[in-house]
């Protein structure tokens, strides 16, 4: 029994470092969630001039943090903002759908790793396979750029979405 019990633990240690090694992994060394999509919806959102469809999900530090209208989230907080292509219903022309998927994208809580972006490590993996986003960590000056209007609102666009 022992020696079972032992085995298993050994392939899951195994299996979980080979899956962990097969994340991707962006330029300035965020590693993708793979259990993103798995954490609680924050809020749906559409951007309109990409024509895409979001949710925003987050870890459980980050959810509890927003529920509790922190502000500026904790250290250890990851939000993932995941997009598809809005599409009409081919039915229903007036319903909007998911389209084909586009990409994800992560926004990390480090005050003290990421001082120079305002506390926020930023990654994004890009179409099925999944791509890393840019081609050095210089591209985060890009994602950085477009948060710093809600600087007040600790870089955040999306609030948790008010439900009864």
């Amino acid at each position: 029994m022992r020696n079972s019990i032992l085995g298993c633990m050994a392939f899951l240690l195994t299996a979980s470092t080979i899956v962990a090694a097969d994340l991707p992994v962006s330029p300035n060394g965020i590693a993708m969630y793979p259990d993103y999509m798995s954490w609680k919806v924050i809020a749906p959102s559409y951007r309109e001039d990409k024509v895409h469809i979001r949710i925003i999900t987050g870890n459980d530090i980050a959810v509890s943090a927003m529920r509790a209208g922190k502000n500026p989230l904790p250290d250890g907080s990851v939000l993932a903002k995941v997009a598809w292509k809005a599409e009409k219903h081919p039915n229903f022309p007036v319903a909007t759908e998911p389209g084909a998927f586009v990409q994800v994208e992560f926004m990390v809580k480090d005050a003290k790793k990421y001082k120079d972006t305002g506390g926020w490590g930023f990654a994004r993996f890009v179409g099925n396979n999944l791509k890393p986003y840019g081609t050095d960590a210089g591209f985060v000056a890009e994602c950085f750029g477009c948060h710093v209007p809600v600087a007040k609102n600790d870089y955040l666009y999306t609030k948790m979405a008010k439900t009864p």
